[in-house]
């Protein structure tokens, strides 16, 4: 475990803020959005990061932001962004709100772990966006798991076809892979630290992966 992780793990309890699961994520080498978290307006003007982007309240409080109308998407320029920060300052006046490039929609994934009371910390990965639910088509490993499992996963899925050229579809099926080996090793390393974690969606394109939204409850 480097010192980053230890540094963001250490005494914690419960859940984590978006850009705190993001940060441990880069950790492990796991790509996600370009993010900043902006506390005034002022912080607008210092912003790296590129338009569109969406506007999240960002707190250990709410991990469900949608649900509180605690994300605003595909704002296209400065002017509304401001505008759509001081409604969410009104809306949540104590909460670090984060500023997220919008990314270009690819093969949505999942990938999680869990807790179970049976086997331990597992691993799952499956379809995903709005679909995880209907579909519920996921696969489960216990952790930890090397390159080999991942694949085996992946050939679980009925929607693995997504990650094959389906109907021309470009999704690099291995860098998916390497991703769930790389979540397996977070996994392993904090196995005493993680309740759950999960990762959803998960942008799979031709030449790169990218996790768009992330969640993390710690024991």
């Amino acid at each position: 475990m480097n010192a980053a992780v230890k540094k963001l793990v250490a005494g914690r309890t419960g859940a984590f803020a978006e850009n705190e699961v993001k940060d441990l994520l880069h950790a492990y080498g796991i790509p996600t959005t370009r993010y900043q978290v902006v506390r005034t307006e002022k912080d607008l003007e210092k912003l790296s990061v590129r338009f569109p982007v969406a506007l999240k309240v960002c707190s250990s409080k709410i991990l469900h932001k949608t649900d509180v109308g605690g994300v605003r998407l595909n704002i296209l320029n400065s002017d509304e962004l401001k505008k759509t920060f001081r409604e969410f300052r009104q809306r949540f006046p104590t909460e670090d709100l984060l500023v997220d490039q919008m990314e270009e929609k690819g093969v949505e994934m999942i990938v999680g772990l869990v807790q179970d009371p049976t086997f331990g910390l597992s691993i799952m990965c499956g379809i995903g966006g709005i679909f995880t639910e209907l579909y519920k088509d996921v696969s489960f490993r216990v952790v930890p798991i090397d390159d080999y499992d991942a694949a085996q996963m992946i050939e679980e899925l009925k929607g693995k076809k997504l990650l094959e050229g389906f109907r021309g579809i470009k999704a690099n099926k291995q860098l998916f892979i390497d991703l769930v080996s790389k979540v397996s090793k977070l996994g392993e390393e904090l196995i005493d630290n993680v309740d759950q974690m999960d990762l959803n969606p998960v942008f799979v394109y031709e030449k790169r992966v990218c996790v768009v939204d992330a969640k993390l409850i710690l024991k």
